[in-house]
């Protein structure tokens, strides 16, 4: 169809030239979707062009007029094709006529013209023989056909008619194995569709292959069942069905078993053909639901499916019903988000992604001829979970309106804050349709849930989402609109399309016919088309006439009373005739007015608005009014309100609901609803809910209505539903014995009885058989003809009414039972259904046979299946039992045979299909003792109803007993008491309630758990006083002894009495005894507890009729520990008369690392005297401590092992003395060192270098070190050992390890670690790279230093440092000198060398030896003399001053012993001796 949406321009229709050169242009994507036009016709010829067809496009009209109304309106087809072949011959001869009279104009230009438009002319005139010649085919084509199909219609009308069977079908009777083949005719038109049934349910052989065949040959049809076996025999009915009618045929089908005795016939199979109705007609066809879709839950995002299977009758594959999905009234079609399907007798609606604006009533609605049938159900999606939490849901309904070339207005509504934070305001995001880049439009939130959106580009196409905002977060964006085009609705009404032959159209502008426009005029009616608090829209007309140029507008706004105007849209022309002002001052009136522009220039002004003042013209709405719920069913209730006084413009309404005392609320519905009534699902069956409704409008939601009443989540009165099941118990030829099932549910009120109707087979209305209510679910029928087949149907009865009956039953042969087997057990039950078990349960059959029944046989099979198992090897007597090894999540079915001597007896009826599956929540019953010691078992049921009733069973056997028991029912829980409790007791007891889906239970009491309860009972029924503590003792500050007991609580009236030894003793100064009963405490204090106290010590109280008593036994060792414990605190007593210590000596760690003995006194006074000692030595200290103070220390600052020995303290003064004393030495020194370890380990700080002359030493300062300390240096992860390469040690202070002659291997991670008991604490120094360069560097130097140190010249003793000497006398001046190489030695007097002659000599002997020596010194020899002794190393100079006295002089004192002070001379430095 893309051909269609191209407008080729007329010039491209009238040559081929000008057709080639017109080709189409490609067009954007996003254009492609919408219609547009090219305008490029707009010329003077053109416009002749389509003048001069016009004209004859009249003519043509008024010539068709003609055939039709002037040639006597003739109705024959070729007469009118041959009129219209003489008009149109008339009109060619005017054409020539026009054509030789246009040919003497001598214009060049003109001839041309009338070429072209005669070549135009010719190919009109083709197309249209040709467009005829194909009309008058069809024409042809349809008249035969209509033809043919009106005969057929009169053919199939005549031989028309209902199905009717020829040949019926036969019974058979065949042995096991055999294969069996029934068949029957059947005519009628059209041909019949026939359909299989084997007792009444349909026959599909793609179920099972190997067993059904089915052939139709010319109305032959044939059922083949291969290899028949004993479940084949049943009654076989053929259908045949079309659209007249319906007819049947049935027979039977007995398979025997080769056996001396043959089998009875199955029950409910004849082996005679029974009448059947053959009046059966329909026309229409039969829509019968199987599955339906029920209330549904889902969450944003997941992906869902509602499903409904059905029967439809007859199935015709040329005439099927339709099926029409609804949501909320409005038929659903496929889409992006919904994919419709319907077949195979299932009809299904899927969502890919499921959002809030999928939730609501969904309906499915199969229409055909005979009408419509229907079914319903709610879908409720809830929010995705946020993705900031606390953030509010996201909105939903996101819609466009009004939308222009550049223009939008969203709308949307307000998402449902339940728990969450209120919205302040809304995000609105668009993208380009086809890219996946979202832009947000609005840079604030904007509080109403509407906005225009401005600013699109002409042509391109658009999809908005929305976010909410509150205090928490943004929401998650809402589903996206549906595509948008930036169009000019007007545009479409401006043009106009004439289609010509051959597909071609010509595309006819507004434009063109209003003359050539300059400027446009001003635009009209400027008016406000949504007012807001935030913003105006404003809508106009376009200027008429615009042109035929491009039109844009500008837009000015004036305050009222300003006298100024401003212009709004400065920046950027609008292209459509909406805009949307923003930026206005709230409360302030406003006028506007509207400019037209093109690029020749701009309008007038157009006329003032009216004043117009921003505010919001809806207000947000009042809280809805009373609200009122209702019970609807076991898991809804109906909730209904008051709309608000003002509910105009209103979205809709969000119900809540909460848990009574609960206080949480949860939302129901996640999208508003739009009538004050809603359904609220998904309640819990037995609790009590509170609702409340708030309405939401385009500003928010309203406040909460008030809280509805509470309601109990029960299902509503009704009619009780069908019973079912009806079955044949006995006969005895003139009357018949039923039994049926009770109701599933009974309506919400007990059923108080059943009515019953009869028919004969061959009978069509129903009798009534009693009048009066049969009160039990078995009833016997009188006066019934032998040998007459009936049928029976049971209606139930409560207070409301006479519910539905029952669908009717089999057709019972009214004939006497003689065989000796048993009849069918029947009212089978099955109940405590859980995930792999279940309790089957029935009652024994009324007719026993020729003998007693002796046990039961329990049959089951899944459903699939056709092979029953048989639960129980030997026949139980009981009437329950308990099927078990069943599997999780299958569905069985189940019946019951009877046994007797005789064998077996007939089977049940097959009981309901039943999922072997445990409900959630499912309940057990419990045991338990009263307040008064009765022993009972209770159960509680949530889903009970009012007319629920709680039966209690013993061996499944309903308890009736009142003397042995007694049953208590209060709202949805019941109690079995036990009257006289013993062991007949024992056993499995149940519960069943009734009007529930199937709630039971049960219980074993075996001997263990009846021991129990028995005990239990007892001791509530003879009460024990509860102790809260026994007897016990405890010893008291002056040695006194106390005992006592304490127990829960003691009456005023209570009694007891202490005995100590079997004698009671009474209240004495010895033993004196008290009784605090509130608190129930008794006590007896003993002052004096000596040798002679020993024995037995009991108390025995009596509240009453409660008794206790508690004995505690002091002999031997418990005897004489209390004694000892006695006669300590007497002494610690007698200590504290006087200056004691309160807290003995003790130590602690300072943060400096000190070791503090410390002790506290108490009961000094300033004579106390107070000492130290250690090893019995005194201690002295700086500062007697403050013994007011009550606290006394001793510092040991750096603690060693010279610090070990015994500490002690003494007091004393003239009231007694008290010593206390610790021996610091072994554990308790470690544990110390340990504390110091942990104390100082905090303040260790980072490891540092020092190099040495032997290496590099890494070093940690701590506040305290000692080697005995326990720390460990570590290379690389490994524990480093003290050795010659690697030495440990440390100071008071630090903590080293020295790298001796380091290495490249030494490189590496270096860790320092201080263990201080629970905590270790870690230095660490990457001896590596740079760091270990500049280390290696250092120790170089100053192992170099130190060589040279060692090795320099120095003198290494004998000289002083003064010398005194007498006049005359020869002085000598000897040292020994060392230097490697042996050094230079030069004397020097007063820093100058001087010669040696006869008074100075110097001698150097063996290297090492120097000596100055001057001969008959003179007071011109005093000075100061110097030797200086360097080698290539360094050397040193060392001064000795000389003092010389004459003689009779006192010789000058000196400082003895002082040696004279070298002073050290680098190896570089050389010595410059003064010259003389």
């Amino acid at each position: 169809m893309a051909k269609y949406m191209w407008l080729t321009s007329l010039s491209a229709g009238i040559t081929g030239h000008h057709r080639g050169s017109m080709s189409s242009v490609a067009v954007p994507f996003y254009q492609r979707r919408h219609k547009h036009f090219d305008q490029s016709y707009r010329n003077i010829q053109t416009r002749y062009v389509f003048e001069e067809y016009a004209k004859r496009k009249a003519a043509s009209r008024q010539a068709a007029y003609y055939e039709s109304s002037g040639l006597g309106k003739t109705t024959c087809r070729l007469c009118a094709r041959r009129a219209r072949t003489l008009a149109h011959e008339a009109m060619q001869e005017s054409r020539k006529r026009s054509h030789e009279q246009k040919s003497h104009v001598s214009d060049e230009k003109r001839i041309r013209f009338a070429s072209e438009l005669s070549a135009l002319e010719k190919e009109i005139h083709t197309a249209r023989h040709r467009a005829r010649e194909h009309l008058d085919k069809l024409a042809v084509q349809r008249m035969v056909e209509e033809s043919m199909a009106l005969e057929r219609h009169i053919i199939e009308e005549r031989i028309s008619r209902a199905p009717e069977i020829l040949v019926r079908l036969r019974s058979h009777t065949v042995w096991e194995k055999m294969s069996v083949s029934l068949c029957f005719t059947v005519q009628g038109f059209p041909t019949p569709v026939v359909q299989w049934y084997k007792n009444e349910e349909l026959i599909s052989p793609a179920s099972d292959p190997t067993k059904y065949r089915i052939e139709s040959k010319y109305g032959v049809h044939v059922l083949h069942i291969n290899r028949a076996d004993f479940d084949d025999s049943a009654t076989y009915s053929a259908v045949a069905t079309n659209v007249h009618g319906q007819a049947s045929t049935n027979c039977a089908v007995i398979v025997r078993r080769f056996r001396e005795e043959e089998e009875p016939h199955p029950a409910a199979i004849m082996p005679f053909h029974l009448p059947m109705s053959y009046d059966v007609c329909f026309t229409h066809i039969d829509v019968q639901f199987l599955e339906k879709f029920g209330v549904t839950f889902a969450t944003e995002g997941e992906t869902l499916t509602l499903k409904c299977s059905m029967l439809i009758t007859p199935e015709l594959k040329r005439l099927r019903p339709r099926a029409e999905w609804y949501r909320d009234d409005v038929l659903i079609k496929d889409s992006k988000w919904t994919k419709l399907y319907f077949g195979e007798g299932q009809a299904a609606l899927s969502f890919t992604h499921l959002n809030k604006d999928d939730e609501g009533l969904y309906t499915l609605r199969m229409v055909s001829r005979g009408g419509i049938s229907e079914c319903s159900a709610y879908l409720f999606v809830r929010d995705a979970a946020a993705l900031i939490a606390g953030a509010p849901g996201a909105p939903m309904d996101v819609k466009c309106h009004d939308a222009n070339r550049d223009y939008v207005i969203v709308t949307w509504k307000p998402p449902n804050t339940t728990s969450e934070s209120p919205v302040i305001g809304y995000f609105v995001d668009k993208c380009e349709v086809g890219l996946e880049n979202w832009v947000q439009c609005n840079d604030a939130p904007v509080k109403i849930c509407k906005y225009p959106v401005t600013g699109l580009q002409e042509g391109r196409s658009y999809i908005f989402r929305v976010r909410a905002v509150n205090s928490a977060g943004i929401s998650r964006p809402s589903r996206a609109s549906e595509p948008v085009a930036a169009l000019d609705p007007v545009d479409l009404e401006r043009t106009q399309t004439v289609h010509v032959d051959e597909g071609r159209k010509i595309v006819i502008s507004k434009d063109d016919l209003e003359g050539d426009v300059q400027i446009p005029g001003p635009p009209t009616n400027v008016h406000a088309s949504e007012i807001s608090k935030t913003y105006v829209v404003l809508s106009w007309d376009p200027p008429v006439p615009r042109g035929r140029e491009p039109v844009t507008y500008f837009i000015e706004k004036s305050m009222v009373g300003s006298g100024s105007w401003q212009r709004v849209n400065a920046q950027v022309a609008v292209k459509s005739p909406r805009y949307a002002v923003f930026d206005l001052a709230e409360g302030k009136p406003y006028v506007f007015r509207v400019l037209s522009a093109n690029k020749n220039g701009i309008s007038d002004p157009s006329e003032i608005t009216e004043p117009i003042q921003p505010q919001d013209t809806i207000v947000l709405p009042s809280a809805p009014g009373q609200v009122v719920a209702t019970r609807n069913t076991k898991t809804s209730v109906v909730v209904q309100w008051d709309k608000p006084k003002h509910e105009e413009d209103l979205y809709g309404y969000y119900i809540d609901y909460s848990v009574v005392g609960s206080n949480r609320w949860e939302p129901s519905n996640h999208k508003p609803i739009k009538y004050n009534r809603f359904v609220v699902h998904g309640l819990e069956t037995g609790e009590q809910y509170v609702f409340r409704v708030k309405a939401a409008n385009a500003l928010g939601l309203s406040e909460n209505s008030q809280e509805s009443e509470a309601v109990t989540v029960q299902a509503a009165l009704t009619c009780p539903s069908y019973p079912h099941g009806i079955t044949l118990l006995n006969c005895d030829g003139h009357s018949m014995t039923l039994g049926w099932k009770a109701p599933t549910y009974s309506g919400g009120s007990p059923i108080l009885g059943y009515y019953m109707d009869k028919r004969e087979a061959n009978h069509q209305n129903w009798h009534e058989v009693n009048s009066s209510l049969i009160t039990q679910t078995i009833y016997t029928v009188e006066d019934l003809i032998e040998d007459a087949f009936y049928e029976f149907k049971v209606a139930a009865a409560n207070l409301v009414g006479i519910g539905q009956p029952s669908d009717p039953s089999e057709h019972f042969k009214c004939k006497a039972w003689t065989m000796p087997e048993p009849g069918p057990a029947y009212d089978l039950m099955i109940c405590e259904i859980r995930n792999t078990s279940l309790v089957l349960l029935w009652k024994a059959p009324v007719y026993e046979g020729k003998s007693p029944i002796t046990g039961y046989l329990v049959d089951y099979k899944e459903v699939d299946s056709e092979d029953w198992i048989t639960a129980n090897e030997k026949p139980t007597p009981k009437r329950y039992f308990k099927v078990t090894d069943l599997h999780e999540g299958h569905t069985y079915v189940f019946k019951v045979r009877a046994v007797n001597d005789a064998g077996i007896g007939k089977s049940s009826e097959i009981s309901e299909p039943v999922l072997v599956e445990e409900r959630p929540g499912t309940k057990e019953i419990y045991s338990g003792v009263d307040d008064e010691g009765n022993i009972y078992l209770a159960f509680e049921c949530k889903e009970a109803t009012d007319a629920s009733h709680f039966a209690w069973g013993k061996s499944y056997e309903e308890i009736d007993d009142s003397h042995k028991f007694k049953i208590e029912t209060e709202g949805n829980h019941s109690k079995l008491y036990f009257k006289n409790p013993d062991k007949s007791d024992l056993g499995t007891y149940s519960i069943s309630v009734s009007d529930t889906d199937g709630v039971s239970s049960s219980f074993v009491m075996d001997d263990e758990e009846f021991e129990r309860l028995m005990a239990l009972s007892y001791e509530i029924k003879n009460p024990t006083i509860p102790l809260k503590s026994e007897l016990a003792y405890e010893v008291l500050d002056k040695g006194e002894v106390r005992f006592w007991i304490q127990a829960e609580s003691l009456s005023p009236d209570s009694t007891f009495r202490f005995v100590i030894n079997d004698k009671e003793v009474e209240n004495s100064e010895r033993h004196k005894i008290n009784c605090d009963r509130p608190n129930g405490i008794i006590e007896m204090v003993m002052e004096k507890f000596t040798i002679d106290n020993e024995g037995t010590y009991t108390v025995q109280i009596q509240d009453g009729k409660a008794k206790n008593q508690s004995s505690l036994v002091l002999i031997g060792d418990a005897f004489k520990k209390v004694l000892e414990e006695s006669e300590l605190q007497r002494k610690e007593f007698l200590r504290k008369q006087g200056p004691h210590f309160s807290e003995f000596l003790y130590w602690k760690v300072t943060e400096e690392c000190e070791v503090l003995l410390s002790c506290k006194v108490a009961n000094t006074k300033k004579e106390t005297d107070f000492k130290w000692y250690k090893d019995g030595s005194g201690v002295d200290v700086e500062e007697l401590p403050d013994l007011q103070q009550g606290e006394c220390h001793l510092s040991i600052p750096k603690l060693s092992r010279k610090d070990e020995g015994v500490y002690k303290a003494t007091l004393s003064d003239d009231r007694g003395h008290d010593v206390s004393s610790l021996e610091l030495s072994g554990k308790v020194y470690d544990d110390i060192i340990l504390a110091l370890s942990g104390m100082s380990g905090k303040s260790a700080s980072p490891l540092k270098i020092l190099c040495t002359e032997e290496g590099i030493r890494l070093q940690c300062f701590l506040k305290y070190y000692n080697e005995e300390m326990k720390v460990s240096w570590c290379h690389r992860d490994s524990k480093i050992s003290s050795g010659e390469k690697m030495k440990i040690g440390g100071g008071d202070d630090v903590a080293w390890l020295q790298i001796t002659e380091p290495t490249e291997k030494d490189k590496g991670n270096y860790t320092f670690e201080i263990f201080g008991g629970k905590e270790s604490y870690k230095r660490t120094l990457d001896l590596s790279g740079q760091a270990f360069d500049d280390a290696y560097a250092e120790f170089q130097r100053l192992k170099a230093a130190a060589f040279a140190e060692k090795n320099r010249g120095k003198v290494i003793g004998g000289l002083p440092d003064v010398v005194t000497i007498m006049d005359g006398k020869t002085l000598n001046l000897t040292c020994t000198v060392f230097g490697n190489p042996d050094p230079e030695v030069v004397w020097f007097k007063n820093d100058k060398a001087f010669e040696i002659d006869e008074h100075y000599a110097f001698s150097l002997e063996q290297g090492k030896y120097a000596s100055l020596t001057i001969k008959g010194v003179t007071s011109e020899d005093s000075g100061k003399y110097s030797i200086h002794v360097k080698n290539k190393h360094g050397g040193e100079t060392v001064d000795v001053t000389v003092s010389v006295y004459r003689h009779g002089e006192k010789m000058p004192e000196i400082k003895p012993g002082q040696l004279a002070k070298p002073r050290p001379i680098p190896p570089s430095e050389v010595p410059k001796p003064e010259q003389k």
